[in-house]
């Protein structure tokens, strides 16, 4: 009789733990079952709470599932990526499941700011994601592991990036653009140079933009770096840059540019302000938004050359004031009297005036003659550059 009872408690444990067992199963496939990620989630959480770790066979699933549920909801926290660990560590998961588990660690961490460990994340993203693509079991998926160990590349060079290692993260960056071939990655180097270049860290700046500019995609890049170059006084380099890229691609404001570099240098090599005045015409008619403005440049720095110009300005308006207060004199003297109408006093007084005032218009003359001569050589340049852009 004591036998039989003891057989009979054997019996009812072994029937509990199967129905332990068909319990945790049945949590396990609801919560998978659920179309609302809310009750998923609150479901997977019941499974993990009750049944985890106690050798059930949906633990790595539950705890992978959980993760990222709470990684596409944006809890970003230490608990996700614990999930994210024990899936991983109960084994049986699928490549692609891995995979994707490995990233969201990565992601959480750059997104909280432990770079170090989003760089050793990433690096097992890649590593686990070139593993997988050679296997014949996931040719199919090629693409996306292709696509994976680009966007680890990308995590990797955000938290280079923010870290503040320009280089290193300009290398990542490649490497991931080298992968997907994605606009958006180089879209992203963008950024960054600009926030170095706009809080003037130009050394910093500059890497980048040669990145940029020798992708080939990004001609406006080549216009910053020479600027770039310019500002860190690099200015042979620059201005060669300029003229490769004027030489291949004439636009206005690539000759604005070069033309306002050489006004610059011509300050102290003034050999240099004919090659400016021929830029900054071509940009003239390159540009009909600031025509005005660089035609009126190009005029101001052609005329500085001639020492006299301003001189010769200034007594051609002396002339023409003594002229006009000696014609005004003589019309309110004499008026419309004739010379032989004139007293001899008012005759010597008339011719002295009229002396003067044909003596002056000589002057004023010659003056005129050799601003129009200059003036002649300016409008002889408009015209070449006019006919040289084509306009």
């Amino acid at each position: 009789m004591k036998r039989i009872l003891l057989l009979t408690i054997c019996f009812s444990l072994f029937l509990g733990g199967t129905a332990f067992a068909q319990s945790a199963d049945e949590v396990y496939i609801k919560a998978m079952q659920a179309k609302d990620a809310a009750e998923k989630t609150k479901l997977l959480k019941e499974y993990v709470s009750l049944y985890a770790g106690k050798g059930n066979k949906y633990d790595n699933y539950a705890y992978a599932y959980l993760c990222l549920l709470q990684y596409q909801a944006g809890q970003n926290t230490a608990d996700t990526i614990g999930l994210a660990e024990k899936a991983i560590a109960a084994g049986g998961l699928d490549d692609m499941m891995k995979g994707s588990l490995l990233y969201a660690v990565a992601d959480v961490n750059l997104k909280s700011n432990q770079f170090d460990k989003v760089k050793a994340a990433a690096q097992q993203v890649i590593q686990h994601a070139n593993a997988a693509k050679v296997k014949e079991a996931e040719a199919a998926n090629a693409k996306t592991w292709t696509l994976t160990i680009g966007r680890a590349h990308y995590l990797t060079a955000q938290a280079l990036e923010k870290s503040g290692d320009v280089n290193g993260a300009l290398e990542a960056y490649n490497q991931a653009y080298t992968v997907t071939r994605d606009a958006a990655v180089l879209g992203e180097v963008r950024k960054m140079g600009k926030r170095h270049y706009d809080s003037g860290k130009f050394a910093q700046a500059e890497p980048v933009f040669r990145f940029l500019a020798g992708t080939g995609k990004d001609q406006e890049s080549l216009t910053i770096l020479a600027q770039i170059l310019r500002r860190q006084g690099k200015q042979a380099e620059a201005m060669q840059m300029f003229k490769d890229m004027y030489a291949k691609n004439k636009t206005g404001a690539m000759a604005y540019n070069i033309g306002i570099m050489l006004a610059n240098e011509a300050k102290t090599d003034p050999s240099l302000t004919g090659d400016a005045v021929d830029f900054l015409l071509d940009a003239s008619f390159l540009d009909p938004k600031r025509s005005k403005q660089c035609q009126d440049i190009a005029r101001m720095l052609f005329f500085q050359q001639d020492k006299e110009w301003n001189s010769r300005i200034k007594l051609a308006e002396e002339s023409q004031a003594l002229v006009k207060d000696w014609t005004d004199q003589i019309n309110k003297k004499f008026g419309e009297k004739s010379e032989e109408d004139l007293t001899p006093d008012e005759r010597r007084e008339f011719r002295k005036l009229k002396e003067l005032i044909d003596k002056e218009t000589i002057t004023l003359n010659n003056l005129s003659a050799q601003m129009k001569a200059g003036s002649g050589k300016f409008d002889a340049l408009v015209a070449a550059a006019k006919k040289r852009t084509g306009k």
